[in-house]
C-alpha cells in the first residue's frame, strides 16, 4: 500500500511537473521576470519561443504547430481568421478585460471579428530614429522631419554614407511608402503596388542594415543616423545613444497592435486564458511596457498611466502625434502574395 501511494504521489508530482504553457510571441516582447511570477502563482511553466518576422507566424499556424497562445499583429488578424486559425475567445473568463482601453478595442472594431478572437497586448508606432547632428552634416539645407529622407531616392543618397536603416517588414514599410506618397496600400491594385515599390530597389543598395532588430546597436553605435523603427525599438536604441530623436513625420505614422490570441489547435487553452488575464492585469501590463518599451493596452486618462507616462514620456503618443497617425491596413491574401514578390526583388536590389 505504501508503495501504491508513493507511486501515486509520483504521478501527481509529474503531471503538475509537465503543466507547461508554449507561447509564440514576437522577440524580447515579455518582462522574464513576468512569466517568472505566473509560474510562481499558477505553477504553469512558460515556454517562451520568439519570431522577429509576421511571416513565421503565419507559417507556424499555417503549418498547426502545438502553440497555445501566440501574438498576431492587428493587421494579420483578417486573415487568420477567416482561415480558422484563431479561436472565439469568451472575454467573460478574463477578469480584467475591463481594464483594455477603450480605444484600442474601437480601433479593433474595424477588423471583422478582432475583439472576438483577440485582446490587445501591446501596440507602437512606426516612425523615424534620427541622429539631428550626424544627418545634418551630411544632409544640404535644413533637415526635414519626412519620410523622403528615406523614401526618396536623392534623398536618401545624400544620408548613405552616415547610414541609413529599414525594417524588412513588407506590409509596414510599403503602407508606409504609399501612405507618404499619398496612397492606400489595401486600395492598391497588384500593378500598383508592384510599381510602388519599385522605387524602394533604387533605395535598397543605399542601406546599411535591412533587418528588424540589427539595427537598433547599429543606432546605439553611431553607425546609423536615420532608421525606421518601431517606437519600443527606438526607445531602447534613444536609452543607449543620447543623441537620438524618435520623430512623428510630418506625412504621418502607422499605428500596430499586437494581440493575444488562442489557436485553433492550441492543446491548452485552458492555461492560455489565466495567462492572458495575468498579463492585461494593470500592474503586469505596465512592468511589460517598461520592460519591452512599448505601449501598455490601457488607458491614457487612467492613474497606472498617467504615473507611467511621467515617468517614460517616449512610450507615450501625445494627441498630436495620434491625429498625424493611421491603424496599419490589412491585406488580402492576393495582395500579400503580390507584396511579397515585390518585396523579394527589394531585398535582392541590396546586395
Amino acid at each position: 500500500m505504501k508503495r501504491l501511494f508513493a507511486l501515486l504521489l509520483l504521478l501527481a508530482s509529474t503531471t503538475h511537473a509537465e503543466e507547461v504553457l508554449r507561447v509564440y510571441g514576437w522577440k524580447d516582447y515579455i518582462d522574464p521576470q513576468v512569466l517568472e511570477d505566473f509560474r510562481a502563482q499558477t505553477g504553469i511553466t512558460v515556454d517562451y519561443q520568439a519570431f522577429t518576422t509576421s511571416d513565421e507566424l503565419l507559417a507556424a499556424l499555417a503549418a498547426g504547430t502545438d502553440h497555445d497562445l501566440v501574438m498576431p499583429s492587428h493587421f494579420m488578424l483578417e486573415q487568420l481568421i477567416a482561415e480558422g486559425r484563431l479561436a472565439p475567445l469568451d472575454t467573460g473568463r478574463l477578469r480584467h478585460h475591463a481594464s483594455l482601453d477603450p480605444w484600442l478595442l474601437s480601433t479593433l472594431t474595424g477588423i471583422p471579428a478582432a475583439n472576438r478572437h483577440t485582446v490587445p497586448y501591446l501596440w507602437g508606432s512606426i516612425g523615424l530614429v534620427v541622429n539631428p547632428q550626424q544627418a545634418q552634416a551630411h544632409y544640404s539645407g535644413a533637415l526635414p522631419n519626412s519620410w523622403r529622407l528615406l523614401f526618396d531616392p536623392e534623398q536618401a543618397a545624400q544620408l548613405s554614407n552616415c547610414g541609413l536603416g529599414l525594417l524588412d517588414a513588407a506590409e509596414e514599410t510599403s503602407s508606409l511608402l504609399l501612405n507618404y506618397r499619398g496612397r492606400r496600400l489595401s486600395a492598391s491594385s497588384d500593378r500598383q503596388i508592384v510599381r510602388q515599390l519599385r522605387s524602394l530597389e533604387a533605395v535598397a543598395p543605399l542601406l546599411r542594415t535591412l533587418d528588424n532588430w540589427a539595427f537598433v546597436d547599429e543606432l546605439v553605435a553611431g553607425r546609423l543616423c536615420l532608421a525606421m523603427a518601431w517606437s519600443g525599438h527606438a526607445v531602447r536604441a534613444m536609452e543607449g545613444n543620447a543623441q537620438l530623436r524618435y520623430q512623428i513625420p510630418d506625412e504621418g505614422a502607422a499605428i500596430y497592435i499586437d494581440t493575444l490570441a488562442i489557436p485553433t489547435h492550441a492543446a491548452h487553452p485552458e492555461l492560455a486564458y489565466r495567462l492572458i488575464d495575468f498579463l492585461i492585469d494593470p500592474p503586469v501590463a505596465v512592468r511589460n511596457a517598461r520592460a519591452t518599451r512599448f505601449y501598455a493596452p490601457l488607458p491614457s486618462a487612467s492613474p497606472i498611466m498617467q504615473a507611467f507616462a511621467a515617468e517614460h514620456p517616449a512610450q507615450v503618443l501625445t494627441a498630436e502625434q495620434r491625429r498625424r497617425s493611421y491603424l496599419l491596413e490589412s491585406l488580402t491574401p492576393s495582395q500579400k502574395q503580390i507584396l511579397d514578390d515585390a518585396w523579394a526583388r527589394v531585398r535582392a536590389a541590396r546586395h
